[in-house]
Protein backbone atom coordinates (compact mmCIF):
# COMPACT_ATOMS: atom_id res chain seq x y z
CA UNK A 1 0.00 0.00 0.00
CA UNK A 2 1.41 3.37 -0.91
CA UNK A 3 1.25 5.62 2.15
CA UNK A 4 1.71 9.64 1.51
CA UNK A 5 2.14 12.95 3.07
CA UNK A 6 1.51 14.72 -0.09
CA UNK A 7 -1.70 14.30 -2.14
CA UNK A 8 -0.02 13.24 -5.60
CA UNK A 9 1.10 10.16 -6.40
CA UNK A 10 3.63 10.86 -9.02
CA UNK A 11 2.39 8.62 -12.21
CA UNK A 12 -0.59 6.92 -9.97
CA UNK A 13 -3.82 9.60 -10.39
CA UNK A 14 -6.29 9.01 -8.24
CA UNK A 15 -9.10 6.93 -9.44
CA UNK A 16 -11.28 7.41 -6.79
CA UNK A 17 -11.48 8.93 -3.39
CA UNK A 18 -12.80 6.54 -0.71
CA UNK A 19 -12.87 8.63 2.81
CA UNK A 20 -10.93 9.24 6.15
CA UNK A 21 -8.62 6.62 7.51
CA UNK A 22 -7.09 6.69 10.73
CA UNK A 23 -5.20 5.09 13.50
CA UNK A 24 -4.56 6.00 17.10
CA UNK A 25 -2.21 4.50 20.09
CA UNK A 26 -2.37 5.34 23.58
CA UNK A 27 0.74 3.80 25.21
CA UNK A 28 2.13 4.06 28.61
CA UNK A 29 5.87 4.05 29.52
CA UNK A 30 6.70 1.83 32.40
CA UNK A 31 8.39 2.86 35.88
CA UNK A 32 12.02 1.52 34.84
CA UNK A 33 11.91 3.75 31.74
CA UNK A 34 10.77 6.92 32.98
CA UNK A 35 13.62 6.62 35.75
CA UNK A 36 15.95 6.15 32.63
CA UNK A 37 14.27 8.81 30.98
CA UNK A 38 14.64 11.21 33.90
CA UNK A 39 18.38 10.12 34.18
CA UNK A 40 19.01 11.14 31.21
CA UNK A 41 17.24 13.96 30.70
CA UNK A 42 19.39 15.19 34.16
CA UNK A 43 22.58 14.56 32.59
CA UNK A 44 21.73 15.47 29.03
CA UNK A 45 21.04 13.93 25.77
CA UNK A 46 18.59 12.00 23.62
CA UNK A 47 16.07 9.32 26.10
CA UNK A 48 16.36 6.17 23.47
CA UNK A 49 13.64 4.20 25.83
CA UNK A 50 11.51 6.71 25.01
CA UNK A 51 12.14 6.97 21.57
CA UNK A 52 12.30 3.40 21.20
CA UNK A 53 8.38 3.04 22.68
CA UNK A 54 7.62 6.23 20.54
CA UNK A 55 8.40 4.58 17.36
CA UNK A 56 6.44 1.77 18.49
CA UNK A 57 3.68 3.45 18.74
CA UNK A 58 3.59 4.96 15.41
CA UNK A 59 4.02 2.07 13.82
CA UNK A 60 1.03 0.40 15.29
CA UNK A 61 -0.59 3.85 14.56
CA UNK A 62 0.42 3.32 10.88
CA UNK A 63 -0.21 -0.26 10.42
CA UNK A 64 -4.29 0.60 11.79
CA UNK A 65 -4.85 3.70 9.23
CA UNK A 66 -3.63 1.18 6.40
CA UNK A 67 -5.43 -1.90 7.59
CA UNK A 68 -8.43 0.46 7.49
CA UNK A 69 -7.99 2.17 4.10
CA UNK A 70 -7.91 -1.70 2.78
CA UNK A 71 -10.74 -2.54 4.75
CA UNK A 72 -12.28 0.19 3.02
CA UNK A 73 -11.39 -0.77 -0.62
CA UNK A 74 -8.34 1.43 -0.55
CA UNK A 75 -4.71 0.62 -2.14
CA UNK A 76 -2.92 4.07 -1.39
CA UNK A 77 -3.63 7.00 1.48
CA UNK A 78 -2.34 10.27 0.68
CA UNK A 79 -2.17 13.46 2.70
CA UNK A 80 -1.10 11.59 5.67
CA UNK A 81 -1.00 13.81 8.96
CA UNK A 82 0.60 12.18 11.96
CA UNK A 83 -0.56 14.16 15.78
CA UNK A 84 1.89 13.22 19.23
CA UNK A 85 0.32 14.15 22.31
CA UNK A 86 0.64 13.41 25.64
CA UNK A 87 -2.29 12.52 27.60
CA UNK A 88 -0.96 12.31 31.08
CA UNK A 89 2.30 12.19 32.59
CA UNK A 90 3.79 8.58 31.20
CA UNK A 91 1.13 8.22 28.61
CA UNK A 92 1.80 9.37 24.70
CA UNK A 93 -1.01 9.29 22.18
CA UNK A 94 0.25 9.03 18.48
CA UNK A 95 -2.83 9.77 15.80
CA UNK A 96 -2.38 9.18 12.10
CA UNK A 97 -4.86 9.87 9.23
CA UNK A 98 -5.09 10.16 5.40
CA UNK A 99 -7.55 10.10 2.87
CA UNK A 100 -7.92 6.01 1.40
CA UNK A 101 -8.17 5.89 -2.08
CA UNK A 102 -8.13 3.81 -5.39
CA UNK A 103 -4.93 4.55 -7.85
Amino acid sequence: MIITTIAIVEEAPVRQYIGVATGEVIMAANVGRDLLASFTDLVGGRSKAYETKLREARDVAFKEMTEQASQMGGNAVIGVDVNYAVVRQGMMMVAVSGTAVII
